[in-house]
């Protein structure tokens, strides 16, 4: 069962995935008099087990989203199992931590982005913002030195701009008014992918020896699709998804710039950022793009050479993340436990 309102067609790409059932509920605000379980009209009610995820147990997630306390209601009395019930990413049922979740595209997706991309000999796709707000990921002036900088370290690359500007209900692309115009103007090789179907845009950042993004739900989805994910990691949470793929996320330095407040706390923010492009995220401001721009340059040179084994990058980045919390291991988390073997 998944949110009517997120890309569910993903489920399609999983050749172990049999059926999917989209469910028409209010998860952001409260469904007040609406009726929960006639969402759920269209699911059987019958299966062996019934597997939710832990944010069902989390108080400050519920409050968060009042929705999904009644989703969960709904569900409880609506679903049967035979077997029992459990969480996604620990047994029961039997669950193996730690596998590789590969998407599988169409050819031809994957035969529209060889076309697109056919004599580049170095690919990166870049994301510019998540579909949080504006303010909460860099302002167009902090993607023009990145993306320059890139070019200028591979002059042959081709850059690929991805993400989803129209407005179907479902979530876009939070980037300012004339971000990606800004962006193609700094070469001929910035290519604007925006607004591809869904498995288009995905076979492009397959066919990429990088992709570069803020936090963001696709992020997971690129590393889905083997492509390394360099992140210029910050606001509420760090990344937490490890797919057998070599990854890396610049952290910032967490006493001028602290991010990583989750849900209920302020994310510290400057009101006019130095580049003079308005309101931002303290993480994603144009003064800590600037001082973590080198380590930024030697991690995509790092994966895009294959000089980043992915055990080299978790045991890396757990390092880096216990340091940023000054060795509280409480504070760090990921899907299967995987950072306890690290940390």
């Amino acid at each position: 069962m998944l949110n009517a309102n997120t890309p569910i067609e993903l489920a399609s790409l999983c050749p172990f995935v049999y059926a999917t059932y989209p469910v028409e509920h209010p998860f952001m605000e409260d469904p007040g008099d609406r009726v929960a379980a006639g969402a759920l009209a269209a699911v059987p009610r019958d299966w062996d087990w019934v597997v939710d995820e832990a944010r069902r147990s989390m108080p400050r997630q519920l409050a968060a989203f009042p929705g999904m306390a009644a989703y969960y209601a709904a569900s409880d009395a609506h679903l049967r199992a035979r077997l029992g019930r459990g969480l996604a990413g620990a047994s029961p049922p039997a669950y193996l931590p730690h596998q590789r979740l590969t998407l599988e595209l169409p050819e031809a997706s994957r035969a529209s982005a060889r076309r697109l991309l056919d004599g580049s000999s170095v690919r990166i796709a870049v994301l510019p913002a998540g579909a949080g707000e504006p303010w909460l990921y860099p302002s167009a002036a902090s993607w023009e030195l990145i993306v320059g900088a890139l070019l200028r370290q591979l002059p042959k690359a081709a850059v690929c701009l991805v993400g989803k500007l129209t407005e179907d209900g479902r979530t876009t692309t939070s980037v300012g008014p004339g971000v990606v115009e800004r962006l193609r103007g700094l070469s001929p090789a910035v290519l604007d992918c925006f607004d591809l179907p869904l498995t288009d845009e995905l076979a492009v950042v397959e066919a990429c020896d990088l992709f570069v993004s803020p936090h963001s739900g696709f992020g997971m989805a690129a590393l889905s699709v083997g492509t390394p994910w360099l992140t210029l990691a910050g606001n509420r949470w760090p990344e937490y998804f490890y797919n057998g793929v070599p990854f890396y996320s610049v952290l910032p330095d967490p006493e001028r710039f602290p991010c990583y407040t989750g849900l209920g706390a302020d994310l510290p923010a400057t009101a006019s950022d130095s580049d003079g492009e308005g309101r931002r995220s303290l993480s994603m401001s144009a003064d800590r793009v600037r001082a973590d721009l080198d380590e930024l340059l030697e991690a995509a040179r790092m994966l895009i050479e294959g000089r980043l084994s992915y055990e080299r990058a978790l045991a890396s980045h757990f390092e880096r993340l216990l340091a940023f919390h000054r060795g509280d291991r409480s504070r760090i988390w990921s899907i299967d436990d995987l950072h306890r073997q690290y940390v």
